[in-house]
């Protein structure tokens, strides 16, 4: 009886997390795991992170983003080469593929907030809108994680629009900040 208890949880859940896959959702495209770290004392700067999948069959784009909490919010993408590492603002949005996703994660494409508003506090909740060429414009809200938030990783393996399916929180390579 209680195997059978166990197995009847096991499945509500698993039905439970399915059905709430998607945190936000605007047609063909869901919007996941929205997330900035805590700022640190006179930090004017914060870097965002999520997940978008494209369910559709047509490719759709991140063309902007906007919100309350800053003067400027911009795309950008971290680029490594020869060993160094810098971030650059991301011309013309970024392409999410027909049936596939796009990661933002630290290393890789990230929001960037500057000249914040206000400090981000853990728990809090930094609200944004989301442009997207096709699907139009989504409200989200980003969590606030504490500053010393470390993204879960996956060997560090990060996927910038290729359908690799739901890998979960994948969260590329951790420590990024300072711009």
């Amino acid at each position: 009886m209680l195997l059978s208890r166990l197995a009847l949880a096991a499945t509500v859940l698993a039905l439970h997390g399915t059905a709430l896959a998607s945190d936000y959702k605007i047609r063909d495209i869901e919007i996941d795991d929205a997330w900035v770290r805590a700022t640190a004392p006179g930090q004017t700067a914060g870097g965002g992170y999520m997940e978008i999948e494209n369910d559709g069959t047509t490719p759709d784009q991140l063309v902007g983003i906007k919100s309350p909490a800053a003067d400027n919010v911009s795309i950008h993408q971290t680029v490594t080469a020869n060993g160094v590492s810098t971030m650059r603002e991301v011309d013309g949005g970024v392409a999410v593929p027909a049936k596939g996703e796009v990661k933002f994660s630290p290393g890789g494409y990230h929001v960037m907030f500057e000249k914040l508003k206000a400090p981000f506090k853990e728990g809090m909740e930094i609200p944004a809108t989301l442009t997207f060429r096709q699907a139009g414009d989504v409200e989200i809200k980003f969590k606030v994680k504490p500053l010393t938030y470390k993204a879960p990783t996956m060997g560090g393996h990060m996927n910038h629009g290729g359908d690799m399916g739901n890998m979960g929180n994948m969260g590329g390579m951790s420590g990024h900040m300072s711009h």
